[in-house]
């Protein structure tokens, strides 16, 4: 037998409810009525119907006042309580307006996510939004459907390559392509494949993986590198392999940034791995809300405004 939820709000008219709370607060059928825009005798009509239906007095007159029950008295903390929650919950949502806003936005990013995408959007938001503000946290994994699902964070910046899973729950917007590349000191001139599996490796594991894409790419080609740091973040990475012997791979654009602050070099790969894709995403069950879907156009305009300038 099928259960039924919720049996006793099937019978009750939840319109009452605004009836029970308003005279609780006025301690008057007549100040009730004026406040739900009622008449006194269609609003002692709505309070009979709750009494049969609670099987409760309620309230009973006492002079001028109405007085509530022990029941009532019970029940008005939670009636109250509720009808706020859900006053709050089912107001319709103001208009966004950027240039007025103080919304905060919640971005999953990695450091090279961050770094291919906030100088150019924050560049264009200080004069059409500069009150709109910004929480990056780092992604837990990729590409973080939990989180966007939840509402944890709004928007989630991640790469991929074209074999990568697909998610139907995703939308996406495309940023730029980008292909990776290896940087070393200044003083190697040079860089065969065989001088990169000699060579000892710097490797950035956002997510602290045990194997990356290039490995991946070297293990079917039947080959292995040494691997002698791993760290989850890009920053001080360059500066390292500037002052040491240790090759890294890291997507051009970053690596083009990089080289006016690290003493690097930068050399192309010696083997053919696919270039991969920055993506922005959002979940089709979240993500509604003003802010999110006002940032959402400005990214996709912005992308296909700066796409040339990264080919």
């Amino acid at each position: 037998m099928m259960n039924i939820m919720h049996p006793t709000l099937r019978r009750l008219d939840l319109n009452l409810l605004l009836v029970f709370d308003a005279i609780y607060r006025h301690c008057s059928v007549r100040l009730a009525a004026d406040e739900l825009a009622m008449s006194t005798s269609a609003l002692s009509h709505a309070l009979s119907r709750l009494r049969v239906t609670l099987n409760d007095p309620l309230f009973y007159r006492e002079g001028h006042r109405m007085c509530p029950s022990v029941y009532a008295t019970q029940l008005a903390p939670s009636i109250s309580s509720a009808l706020k929650f859900l006053n709050q919950e089912l107001t319709i949502q103001p208009e966004f307006i950027a240039s007025a806003s103080t919304e905060r936005v919640q971005i999953a990013i990695t450091d090279f996510t961050a770094l291919c995408i906030f100088p150019a959007l924050m560049h264009k938001l200080q004069h059409e939004a500069p009150g709109l503000r910004f929480d990056l946290r780092y992604l837990p994994h990729s590409p973080a459907l939990t989180e966007l699902l939840a509402g944890e964070v709004d928007l989630a910046l991640g790469f991929s390559t074209s074999d990568d899973t697909q998610y139907n729950e995703l939308e996406e917007i495309n940023w730029f392509k980008d292909e990776y590349v290896a940087i070393s000191n200044i003083s190697r001139t040079r860089l065969t494949l065989a001088d990169y599996l000699d060579a000892r490796h710097l490797v950035v594991t956002p997510w602290n993986e045990k194997q990356g894409v290039l490995d991946l790419q070297l293990e079917q080609m039947g080959y292995t590198r040494q691997i002698a740091l791993k760290t989850p973040s890009m920053l001080s990475a360059p500066f390292i392999v500037a002052e040491s012997d240790l090759l890294m791979a890291i997507p051009r654009f970053a690596a083009e940034k990089l080289i006016h602050a690290a003493n690097i070099k930068i050399f192309s790969l010696p083997f053919t791995i696919s270039p991969f894709e920055v993506k922005i995403y959002s979940h089709k069950r979240s993500g509604q809300r003003g802010a999110t879907k006002w940032l959402k156009r400005k990214l996709q305009i912005l992308a296909e405004e700066i796409t040339p300038k990264h080919k």
